[in-house]
């Protein structure tokens, strides 16, 4: 660790959640949330091996593949609906998402 100021001690399993819920909740003001639009298994590559559609830290473009949801042996494309600069990604590859779960975080580039 090099320095880095701790916002806040380790967190405390039986206390309140007010501390990582309020830190989450100021990480998505600043940041465009794609949510998955359906049921379904999340894939960040298009295939085992491949390379994944983004990382973190890469531009993307309104439009852009960003992952697959395999719904029902269906593989659905889901696109960014945002430019700008990938700075999450809640989820990983092969695990179960639900409607509306936050698939990514996109810091916008466009000033508002």
């Amino acid at each position: 660790m090099s320095g880095a100021p701790a916002p806040a001690p380790a967190p405390n399993p039986s206390g309140s959640a007010s501390t990582p819920a309020a830190a989450e909740a100021r990480a998505s003001e600043d940041l465009h949330l794609v949510k998955s639009p359906i049921v379904g298994t999340f894939y960040g590559s298009p295939s085992p091996g491949a390379e994944p559609f983004v990382k973190v830290g890469a531009h993307i473009d309104t439009g852009q593949v960003l992952c697959i949801v395999e719904a029902m042996k269906l593989m659905n494309e889901i696109e960014s609906d945002e430019t700008g600069e990938v700075v999450r990604i809640f989820v990983e590859n092969g695990q179960p998402v639900e409607y509306g779960q936050p698939l990514f975080g996109i810091r916008p580039s466009r000033k508002r």
